[in-house]
C-alpha cells in the first residue's frame, strides 16, 4: 500500500470515526423522507447532517446507498448530505413512465426545490451525470454552486455524422438485447471490469442485489435515455467550477469518450484521472475521491 493509499485510507477512516460524535452534535428538524415529482410519483430522499449541502446522483440501476460512506465522511465534516433514489429505484415509486431525460431531470429539480437547497455541490455517478449536467441547463445554475462528475456518461454517446468516434447504434442495441435476454447473464460478463480485482465478493454481491432490485423495464428506459442524451451544448454551457474525475481503464464510459471530452466542453474544468481505475469509482476509490471532493470544495 502506497503512501497516497494510505493517506486516503486515514481521512476516510478519520471521518468515519468522527461521525457518531458529529450526528450527536447535530440537532436538526424532523426531514421527510419523501419528494413529489410532478407526476406525483414519490421519491425517496435520504437527508442527513447540517451545513452547506452535497447533492449525490446515482449511476444506472444503483441508488442512494451506494454513497454512505460518503455521507457519513461529510457529515463529520460539517456539511448536508442529500441523496435521492432515482424513480424506478430503491426505496423510490416505480412508475411505468417518467424516464425520459426531462422527467428525470425535473425529480431532481424537485428534490432541489421542495427542500430549499442553495450553495449546492452537486455530486453525479455515470448516469447522474446526464441529469446534473441537463439540471444546469433545464433549470439554470442559481441554486448550485460547484458540480462534480465522478466517471461520466456525458457528453453524448451515440455515433452520429457529428459525433463519429462513439458507439455505433447495432452495438448499443445488442446490449441492450443481451440485458432483456438475461440480466445476471449480462452482469457476470461484465462485471470483473467494473470493479477492481481486490474489491471483496460481499461489495460486489451487494451491487449485483441492488441492480437486479430494478425492474428491467425502468432498467432498459434508463440505458436508451443514456445512449441518446446528447448534452453537448449544455455542458459546453455550464458556469460553475466543475471537476471531473475519470479512471482511464473504464470500460463502462471509456475516458476519451466521456470524461475527457466533457472537460474539453466545460470551460475552466478539471480532469483528474486515476490511473488503473475502473467505472465504479465511488466503491473502489472512495478514500482517493473524498480527498479530492474535499480539495474541490474547500478551494
Amino acid at each position: 500500500m502506497n503512501r497516497r493509499t494510505v493517506l486516503e485510507a486515514t481521512l476516510l477512516g478519520t471521518a468515519l470515526a468522527a461521525a457518531p460524535a458529529a450526528a450527536q452534535a447535530i440537532q436538526q428538524p424532523a426531514r421527510s423522507s419523501r419528494a413529489t415529482a410532478k407526476d406525483g410519483t414519490s421519491l425517496f430522499v435520504q437527508d442527513w447532517g447540517s451545513g452547506r449541502p452535497v447533492l449525490f446522483l446515482a449511476a444506472w440501476t444503483f441508488n442512494s446507498s451506494v454513497w454512505g460512506s460518503h455521507i457519513v465522511a461529510l457529515n463529520a465534516r460539517g456539511y448536508r448530505c442529500v441523496a435521492p433514489d432515482r424513480r424506478g429505484h430503491g426505496r423510490s415509486d416505480m412508475p411505468m413512465t417518467g424516464y425520459d431525460l426531462e422527467t428525470l431531470t425535473d425529480d431532481v429539480a424537485e428534490v432541489i426545490e421542495q427542500r430549499d437547497l442553495r450553495d449546492v455541490t452537486l455530486v453525479a455517478h455515470s448516469m447522474g451525470s446526464i441529469e446534473a449536467v441537463n439540471y444546469l441547463a433545464r433549470h439554470g445554475s442559481d441554486r448550485i454552486a460547484r458540480l462534480v462528475l465522478v466517471a461520466p456518461t456525458t457528453p453524448f454517446l451515440l455515433q452520429t455524422e457529428d459525433n463519429p468516434d462513439a458507439v455505433p447504434k447495432p452495438m448499443i442495441d445488442a446490449q441492450n438485447d443481451a440485458i432483456a435476454q438475461d440480466f445476471p447473464k449480462w452482469m457476470a460478463a461484465n462485471e470483473a471490469p467494473f470493479f477492481m480485482p481486490d474489491t471483496s465478493e460481499v461489495t460486489r454481491a451487494w451491487i449485483r442485489e441492488m441492480m437486479l432490485s430494478v425492474p428491467l423495464p425502468v432498467a432498459l428506459a434508463c440505458r436508451r435515455t443514456i445512449s441518446f442524451a446528447d448534452l453537448r451544448a449544455a455542458a459546453a454551457r455550464i458556469d460553475r467550477p466543475t471537476l471531473i474525475v475519470h479512471g482511464d481503464r473504464d470500460a463502462s464510459a471509456p475516458l476519451p469518450l466521456t470524461g475527457a471530452r466533457t472537460a474539453k466542453l466545460i470551460s475552466g474544468s478539471r480532469l483528474n484521472v486515476y490511473e488503473g481505475a475502473p467505472h465504479a469509482l465511488p466503491l473502489t476509490h472512495a478514500g482517493q475521491l473524498l480527498s479530492d471532493m474535499l480539495a474541490f470544495m474547500t478551494s
